[in-house]
């Protein structure tokens, strides 16, 4: 069947149920990289996305870490901005009014360097009017303590989500971790502690070094990285985890493109969350979603759900250049 006699007439359905949310679409904005929102009111209208996933939040105000913070890589970029943030008692005042307003669900990042920091965090939050969910950040690798210390241990992971679901009902996805030698281990825990969904993955632990001032090139010496070199890996700790749990899954790492979403979907993510891309291209994430809408009308589908999760892992074929290619097929029109 060409291309022509697939597409259909009327908009495809691009709605997802994500746990007890419902979204208007699966593309959202990942934590850390669309501020608060309101930054990015002079390029979209955060209503159009299907979620929104604010900076983390912390109980106190944190400055970060010391610059430099950020570094360019081939492929990607390595952060240690050390979650510097306004802290939850400015964020309901300051930050979340401006939210309310946007028609879009809010999810809240929540961080702390201890058990009782994420539940006195949890229960701040609980019921307050704007919140649709609680993304519980166990993974950042790039500050000293709590963080990633909390997400590469089962035990001390299901310790955190435990405490935060009997502190609040609101949806909770905790954040997982690349850096650990079996991330599904963890995200059995997070589940069986309590967690609603999860979200995968953080950035990856790395190192940048100067070779003539020889001296690292951030100030934390380890930061993150993210963006398009940490895709292969983002996919395949996705589909591992959707192979060891049964909960809605958010796919994040290296989305660039409608295709890379899609890729992540396709594994069986029923949600994806865009980063780097957002500091490259501030429009990017409606690009997606236009993109996404393209791809089901020259597929001939009618609704986002009858692609996700249909992979066919029974056997691999040479991949169709032509159809993989869908940046330049819209380019085209």
């Amino acid at each position: 069947m060409d291309q022509a006699s697939k597409t259909t007439d009327h908009p495809p359905d691009l709605s997802v149920q994500l746990g007890p949310l419902h979204l208007k679409n699966p593309v959202m904005v990942a934590s850390g990289t669309c501020g608060y929102g309101e930054e990015y009111a002079d390029f979209l209208e955060l209503g159009q996305l299907g979620a929104v996933v604010v900076k983390g939040i912390s109980l106190r105000p944190r400055p970060g870490n010391p610059p430099p913070r950020l570094v360019e890589t081939p492929s990607g970029m390595i952060n240690a901005i050390g979650l510097e943030n306004v802290g939850v008692a400015a964020f309901l005042t300051e930050k979340l009014p401006y939210l309310r307003t946007q028609q879009v669900p809010v999810i809240v990042n929540i961080l702390g360097n201890t058990v009782e920091e994420y539940v006195e965090l949890a229960t701040r939050l609980d019921g307050v009017d704007g919140i649709a969910a609680l993304e519980i950040n166990i993974s950042c690798p790039n500050v000293k303590k709590g963080g990633v210390l909390f997400g590469t241990n089962p035990e001390a992971a299901a310790g955190v989500v435990r405490a935060v679901r009997r502190a609040t009902a609101l949806p909770l996805i905790t954040k997982l971790t690349p850096n650990v030698t079996d991330i599904r281990a963890i995200a059995r825990a997070a589940v069986d502690a309590g967690s609603d969904m999860l979200s995968c993955i953080n950035t990856v632990a790395a190192v940048a070094v100067d070779i003539f001032s020889r001296r690292p090139k951030l100030a934390n010496i380890v930061g993150g990285l993210s963006g398009p070199a940490i895709k292969p890996i983002a996919l395949r700790c996705t589909y591992e985890v959707l192979q060891a749990v049964q909960c809605p899954v958010i796919g994040i790492g290296g989305i660039m493109t409608a295709t890379d979403a899609l890729e992540f979907l396709l594994v069986g993510a029923r949600a994806i969350q865009v980063g780097t891309a957002n500091f490259i291209n501030p429009r990017v994430t409606l690009e997606i979603i236009k993109g996404m809408e393209r791809f089901l009308r020259v597929e001939g589908l009618e609704n986002i759900g009858d692609f996700i999760g249909a992979l066919d892992t029974r056997c691999v074929f040479p991949f169709a250049e032509e159809a993989c290619d869908l940046e330049t097929m819209m380019s085209k029109e």
